[in-house]
């Protein structure tokens, strides 16, 4: 009879994580990204201001001439703007979900800031790079 040795199998966890204890806040100008990681997600929550412009305020720290971050948001309030580096432009607001590709500039419409969680790009998102 062979004995077989019994191996204890590690409970599964439950991990979290909160914005109100994020691991990286990263602010600029007229905008705010907090940054969560989880499960080897890293989610992002943006607060953008009026007056908010990803050419004007994270260009600088991103020294690319359009944001090079693929993005898949849900969108909470306000109103983004994102225009495409081909010339295509669109709209979303409250409810909605989109999947930006790389290659674009966007601003917040309206007086109302546009809050959005992001799961796909923030991991580098507002990060200053060297030139």
């Amino acid at each position: 009879m062979a004995v077989h040795e019994l191996k204890h199998k590690p409970e599964p966890q439950v991990h979290h994580g909160s914005f109100s204890r994020p691991n990286d806040v990263r602010s600029f100008e007229h905008g705010e990204v907090k940054v969560v990681s989880l499960g080897g997600v890293t989610f992002g929550r943006a607060v953008f201001e009026p007056g908010w412009r990803w050419s004007s305020h994270v260009k600088p720290l991103a020294n690319t001439n359009s944001c090079q971050c693929a993005h898949l948001n849900l969108h909470l309030s306000g109103r983004l703007r994102v225009a495409m580096d081909n010339g295509k432009e669109y709209e979303f607001g409250p409810g909605e979900i989109s999947e930006i590709p790389p290659g674009h500039d966007a601003w917040v419409v309206g007086n109302e800031p546009a809050v959005m969680i992001d799961i796909t790009g923030m991991e580098q998102y507002a990060r200053k790079t060297k030139k």
